[in-house]
């Protein structure tokens, strides 16, 4: 199963465009777009597993949360 992040095509232009602006803004850098997807990937490789695993950690206390106030619905 691959589990890596994936892009609209739409999507990742947009994002591409927003770190060519951020490096632009904060950096006083111009990069291209060849530079601006491989960042994208870089963050998708080693910073996205982080964030993907800590969504599903927020969702499983989520639903936890939700199934105990199902407990609390019952009638005895």
């Amino acid at each position: 199963m691959d589990k890596r992040l994936k892009f609209t095509r739409e999507h990742q232009m947009r994002i591409v465009e927003e770190l060519k602006e951020y490096f632009l803004v904060e950096r006083d850098e111009e990069i291209g777009d060849l530079a601006a997807t491989l960042l994208l990937d870089f963050f998708c490789e080693k910073v996205g597993p982080t964030l993907y695993n800590r969504g599903v950690q927020d969702s499983q206390a989520f639903f936890a949360d939700k199934l105990e106030e199902l407990s609390g619905l019952e009638i005895w």
